[in-house]
């Protein structure tokens, strides 16, 4: 928010924005932020995971940990979100459904961490990518099924794992695909019939088309891989790009921890592996994509829950534009998280979710992580 403002809040939900920044005669507490202080609605990540403890051992961890001393490494995990001024995430994979219990936490109690959007246990083939979460599944009554009891429970979206991935070196390969078109398309009609989005992991780019065919709301990573490595297809993201499917690119990584390889990979193959998933990431922004940022915050020391606002200079230096960074993970992540207009902006109605930063962030992405207040629902929590 750029110029001088005053944004009256009452109870959890913003009044009004008043752009000259006059202040109410009436007595009303008023909070002096500053003249260096920007305002900001409330980040929205995209995809973390709550369960995984950002260790170096992840996986490793969560199967020698109980639920409850889970939900206890839960919570600190969405308060460290929470001060980094991320104020709602969408959690796109637990173990036993774990984040519902902090979803009703979370509402009686806005100050604890951010708004969860929760999906459970994502969809995947019996000992496929994350299946240790359980969500094993397979065949389309099957999978009708799991969709209407992810339903029942409370989730408000529907993962499903369409490709391998890294973390499960047990299960297919990351480029390979784990569901077909006719799967993901009945998890996506059933889905949509209860009124729930779908969220498709797809690393690989079989896979990715079939999500994109399919009509999955948003697409996760999203990194054209083949047998022989990162191959972006051209007609496949103007496919993307027509349809208007959301792109959740894994992007915001902790400065200084380096990122561990997928599996055998050298580090040398590594650095090229990462430089073509980031080319194809800025072709997706470039042709117009929807674009937003999903961090897979808590899969490895190099992405604990606080790393999204990293994710602000990560799309500056593929050429987007700070402004534009901003909006992929306020406004455009709330359209994606269907909370358009109670999150992802400052105006009247919305949410009182506030990120308060020191300097301007469309001049100096840096400036984000200079936070200097955070408002959860109208209450100061840092």
């Amino acid at each position: 928010m750029s110029g001088p403002a005053t944004v009256h809040v009452s109870g959890d939900r913003i009044l009004r924005v008043d752009r000259t920044g006059a202040l109410p005669a009436d007595g009303t507490e008023v909070i002096d932020l500053g003249p260096s202080a920007c305002l900001l609605p409330g980040l929205i990540d995209t995809h973390v995971h709550l369960v995984f403890d950002a260790g170096p051992e992840p996986v490793t961890s969560l199967a020698s940990t109980s639920d409850s001393a889970l939900l206890t490494q839960m919570r600190a995990a969405a308060r460290s979100a929470l001060l980094a001024g991320i104020t709602t995430v969408r959690d796109l994979g637990d173990r036993d459904y774990l984040s519902l219990a902090l979803v009703e936490e979370m509402a009686q109690h806005p100050e604890l961490g951010p708004e969860i959007v929760p999906a459970g246990p994502p969809l995947t083939t019996p000992g496929g990518h994350c299946h240790f979460l359980g969500g094993e599944v397979e065949g389309a009554e099957s999978l009708r099924a799991a969709v209407r009891e992810h339903h029942a429970r409370g989730c408000a979206v529907i993962k499903i794992m369409a490709s391998g991935g890294h973390m499960t070196p047990d299960s297919v390969p990351a480029h390979a695909s784990q569901y077909g078109l006719e799967d993901l398309r009945v998890v996506v009609d059933e889905a949509h019939r209860l009124g729930l989005p779908v969220a498709a992991h797809a690393h690989g780019v079989q896979a990715i088309r079939d999500a994109v065919e399919a009509g999955v709301d948003s697409l996760e990573h999203v990194s054209f891989l083949t047998g022989d490595g990162v191959t972006p297809d051209p007609h496949l993201i103007d496919a993307i790009v027509r349809k208007g499917t959301f792109v959740s690119l894994t992007l915001g990584l902790a400065p200084g921890k380096p990122v561990k390889p997928p599996m055998a990979m050298a580090a040398q193959a590594m650095a090229a592996h990462i430089n073509a998933v980031l080319n194809a990431y800025s072709n997706l922004h470039k042709q117009g994509a929807n674009v937003v940022i999903g961090s897979d915050a808590g899969t490895g020391p190099w992405k604990p829950h606080d790393v999204l606002p990293h994710g602000v200079a990560d799309l500056a230096r593929l050429g987007v534009a700070p402004l534009d960074a901003l909006v992929s993970m306020t406004s455009k992540a709330a359209r994606l998280c269907r909370l358009e207009g109670r999150k992802g902006r400052i105006t009247a109605g919305a949410d009182a979710d506030i990120l308060v930063v020191n300097g301007n962030p469309m001049y100096d992405p840096a400036a984000v992580l200079d936070v200097q207040a955070v408002f959860r629902a109208g209450i100061r929590v840092r």
